[in-house]
């Protein structure tokens, strides 16, 4: 089954961290949900009609469009595809807007998952984030989508925050378990080049936390979500049995997806496609009829490279035989040279029929797929 993704690039302000696309034009929402819409329509054989097993909303802030849009949303999925009997319907919401009178209105929309972006539960780190919510906040969204009826929440928190301390980062963790949440998202921060933190970091207002603070902060990491009760399938990525991300899963196993909106990248296995970083230019675009995006055709080696790149994040990694039936004896020559050096490191390890990082690896993930790709 294949996937659907929509962009929505709309938040109230920009966090200081962030620097997927977003705006703060509010005023062409109703616009910009009309061209979504029509997209939708038009990209309907882009999986070759494969059924949609998981749609995903994510953002910039999906909970900022009205109801009434997001309704419109879902209409044009529905109307245009045909959906499993089962989906994983997911939608990124920021704690502010979960009040008991939006989620009241969201439980008659296809939506069976939240997906929070919660980042911390300390209040200094949060302003220093650029987040308009409180700890307080999310917490009272949590029990809000619970009241409400959701039993499939995911919260996203960050960690390695500039001058943080083990002890607040553990406070987050106990903080995050607290609130039983099916499935936790935790991203090491990033200083990304053009952001409020990054011009930050390079005037040096604020530091990095050492290569040994951050390895520092993982391990608690791991550790408190196993003692909890999580599943570490994927490097980032915990969940209780059987709430994994369904459609994030999608991403890592080789599963087509479509994307749309602003910014939105699709795949169908053979080719990437992205559309414009540019609300104004897409919606033009799309109601001229005349889509503005770019196109890769993937060579062999490509697709190679980006399995290793996302396989090999999971904790189930990398299914051999599936390997060996996919690329060329080339490829899986080059893969199993260098795989046994890895595993005579310790870093990786062959069990059931597949390559997978061992707990060594997964502290020096980056640099053990760097071993495995082709160049």
């Amino acid at each position: 089954m294949a996937g659907i993704y929509v962009h929505i690039p709309f938040c109230e302000q920009r966090c200081n961290y962030c620097a997927f696309y977003s705006t703060t034009l509010y005023n062409i929402r109703e616009d910009y949900t009309a061209a979504v819409c029509r997209e939708l329509g038009m990209r309907r054989n882009y999986a070759g009609g494969e059924s949609i097993g998981t749609i995903y909303l994510g953002g910039g802030t999906p909970s900022t469009l009205s109801i009434a849009q997001l309704e419109a949303i879902c209409n044009a999925i529905y109307s245009h595809y045909t959906i499993s009997e089962s989906p994983e319907i997911t939608i990124e919401c920021n704690p502010d807007d979960l009040t008991p009178d939006f989620l009241q209105q969201l439980r008659l929309l296809p939506f069976n998952r939240i997906s929070m972006g919660v980042q911390s539960f300390n209040d200094a780190r949060l302003r220093q984030l650029g987040r308009r919510h409180t700890a307080e906040k999310a917490r009272r969204a949590v029990a809000n989508a619970r009241e409400a009826g959701y039993s499939n929440i995911s919260i996203d928190l960050m960690f390695a925050l500039p001058g943080s301390t083990a002890g607040e980062w553990q406070h987050d963790l106990n903080s995050a378990i607290e609130l039983k949440p099916e499935h936790l998202s935790a991203y090491n921060l990033m200083y990304e080049e053009g952001t409020p933190l990054y011009r930050a970091l390079s005037e040096g207002k604020i530091s990095e936390l050492s290569e040994e603070e951050n390895v520092e902060q993982f391990q608690m990491l791991i550790e408190s979500m196993k003692a909890a009760g999580y599943r570490h399938y994927e490097i980032s990525n915990f969940a209780l049995p059987g709430k994994e991300s369904r459609h994030n899963s999608s991403y890592w196993n080789d599963t087509p997806y479509i994307g749309c909106g602003a910014a939105a990248h699709s795949y169908n296995g053979s080719e990437r496609e992205w559309n414009i970083s540019d609300i104004k230019a897409y919606i033009n675009g799309i109601e001229s009829g005349c889509r503005n995006f770019e196109i890769e055709h993937l060579t062999e080696e490509e697709r190679y490279n980006d399995t290793i790149l996302t396989r090999l994040r999971t904790a189930d990694g990398l299914p051999l035989t599936w390997i060996r039936e996919k690329f060329s004896c080339k490829l899986n020559n080059f893969m199993a040279e260098n795989a046994r050096k890895q595993i005579a490191l310790g870093n990786l390890k062959e069990a059931n029929g597949a390559l997978s990082l061992t707990e060594k690896g997964i502290f020096i993930s980056d640099a053990v797929i760097r071993e495995l790709i082709f160049v």
